[in-house]
């Protein structure tokens, strides 16, 4: 079973930068997909980011160039890099493990671990 530790949220100001952490302990780290969603009051959770188990990327169209996803197996994390953050990027941030097929990103809100979430609030 894995565990995972997110860290890193915060108040932000609009155009400021924020850096999530997913720490993960039990299970073997490199054979996981890693995803980061996030949940706004009301709205359903989505995916943000994941990055496969061989380090390949994909991104939600309202975070394309903005959030950059990336692991560090060897540490045993996954990470966020938010940049421009915008008001409409406040949610509270999860980050999900899936041992998907190899060469898939994560699968969907039904499948893996989860962390218990870090508030990320974009407002001046």
């Amino acid at each position: 079973q894995v565990q995972l530790v997110e860290s890193g949220g915060g108040l932000v100001q609009p155009g400021g930068s924020l850096r999530l952490s997913c720490a993960a302990s039990g299970g073997i780290f490199s054979d996981y997909a890693m995803g980061w969603y996030r949940q706004a009051p009301g709205k359903q959770r989505e995916l943000v980011a994941d990055i496969t188990r061989h380090g390949s990327t994909h991104y939600a169209d309202s975070v394309k160039g903005r959030f950059t996803i990336s692991r560090d197996n060897a540490q045993k994390t996954a990470y966020l890099q938010m940049n421009s953050l915008k008001p409409e990027d406040t949610a509270d941030y999860y980050c999900n493990a899936d041992l998907s097929p190899s060469g898939l990103g994560v699968r969907g809100i039904a499948y893996g671990y989860w962390g218990q979430g870090t508030q990320v609030t974009v407002s001046s």
